[in-house]
């Protein structure tokens, strides 16, 4: 009794804690490092390094591939194609691998692809070449990610179960290393382009090579509380949990939502402003609301909202942004004023991000099987990224059919508001409120 009364104590007191108002996103930021385990220090800033690395080559691969290999246009898609589906697609194995041989081997095999990949990458001057690099490259970020994104997962519902306070708050600011990586990623690239596509690829070696180190000497070999499975039929067990399959599908929304800031967004800047120049401030834009406001977020939703709650009302923040720019579209505004509603259309997809993505991760541990968070972890990037890929398919086809301006971003509206009804209820006690 009397334990059972220190441990309600204990997290009344965290909570008390955990309302009063940070002093700035920065304090808050560097606290709650300072107070995460040096195993969850390494996974987040392995997350940040990660990033660095990776958006330092990608976002101009597309270009090179064009421009100095020589690709045709379709064939370049293809390739960024082949490497979306390497990735995105084959995460669910990388699950299953964290879940049969543990973390480490399997987050070194990842960092030892990705050096080469892209030192591949970086010599390829053939298209088979460049095919083979691309999907070693992805294929990498399958192992690595799955593995990380499921420790971390674990250690957040430790963290909660500790009266630390909400598990989403060690979420959040893994999600906002991943965003910081992504934001200084591109940054370093255009330095290094100055001098060449290839020194750009060996400066992501030279990224993946220190978190390979970083991982050799800080990882442990055997992580408290994590059991290795060796049984087969996850995978049917899992296909038969609607409750998981449901948050995957709500999921699936907000992910192909996001694309549309790769696949509608830019024919809405085309249109506003005569080229696609903004589109570089108004990604710039998002990487810093949710390297700045993402904790706080996330503090003031784990007050107030449970994960179901805090997930439904980010799919309705999303959907209010497409309906933003489709109020906007019959008035034909050009210029500054006809970016505003595109910013809007930002700003609400990036806040609704910021409470869907780290609700969604912290769902996952209540969902999943004993021992197969890896899997489950996997399953939701892999099953998500087909909603996106047939999405982003339709999505396609609506914006060509040349419908009345507002109609294609009202239907692209409904998707994640009807996503709210799919979201499964919460079991009693199945995790704390986020």
């Amino acid at each position: 009794m009397t334990d059972l009364l220190s441990r309600v104590l204990s997290r009344r007191t965290a909570r008390t804690s955990d309302a009063a108002p940070p002093k700035g996103p920065r304090e808050s930021t560097w606290r709650l490092c300072k107070e995460l385990s040096p195993l969850l220090r390494l996974l987040i800033l392995t997350q940040l390094a990660f990033n660095i690395g990776f958006y330092a080559v990608l976002p101009f691969l597309a270009e090179h591939l064009g421009t100095a290999i020589g690709m045709a246009g379709w064939l370049v898609g293809f390739v960024l194609g082949l490497r979306t589906f390497s990735q995105q697609g084959l995460f669910v194995v990388g699950g299953w691998l964290v879940d049969r041989f543990g973390v480490r081997p399997v987050v070194l095999a990842g960092c030892v692809l990705r050096i080469a990949g892209f030192a591949w990458l970086g010599y390829a001057e053939a298209s088979w070449t460049v095919i083979g690099a691309v999907l070693v490259i992805g294929f990498a970020a399958a192992l690595f990610s799955p593995a990380v994104e499921s420790e971390v997962a674990r250690q957040a519902v430790a963290w909660e179960e500790d009266g630390r306070g909400p598990r989403t708050r060690v979420l959040a600011l893994f999600s906002v290393a991943g965003q910081a990586g992504a934001f200084v990623g591109p940054l370093l690239g255009a330095l290094l382009l100055a001098v060449d596509f290839r020194t750009a690829c060996l400066a992501g070696v030279a990224v993946f090579v220190l978190v390979l180190a970083g991982h050799l000497w800080l990882m442990p070999q055997h992580i408290p509380g994590r059991v290795r499975v060796r049984g087969r039929g996850g995978a049917r067990v899992l296909l038969r949990n609607r409750r998981f399959l449901a948050l995957c599908c709500a999921y699936g929304t907000y992910l192909l939502a996001y694309n549309q800031l790769y696949l509608a967004l830019p024919d809405e800047v085309q249109r506003a402003a005569g080229s696609q120049a903004p589109l570089s401030w108004l990604f710039a834009l998002s990487s810093v609301l949710v390297v700045f406001t993402q904790l706080p977020v996330t503090r003031w939703a784990g007050d107030r909202l449970d994960l179901r709650r805090s997930m439904s009302a980010g799919l309705l923040l999303i959907a209010s942004g497409f309906v933003v720019v489709a109020a906007a579209r019959p008035a034909g505004w050009t210029g500054t004023a006809g970016l505003l509603p595109a910013a809007g259309f930002v700003i609400l997809l990036t806040v609704g991000q910021m409470l869907v993505v780290p609700a969604a991760r912290a769902w996952v541990p209540d969902l999943a099987e004993e021992g197969r968070l890896g899997l489950y972890m996997g399953a939701l990037s892999s099953v998500s990224g087909l909603i996106v890929l047939a999405g982003s398919a339709a999505t396609g086809f609506l914006l060509d059919l040349g419908l009345p301006a507002a109609v294609p971003w009202l239907v692209l509206a409904a998707v994640p508001a009807l996503a709210v009804a799919v979201l499964p209820r919460r079991e009693k006690g199945a995790g704390a409120a986020a």
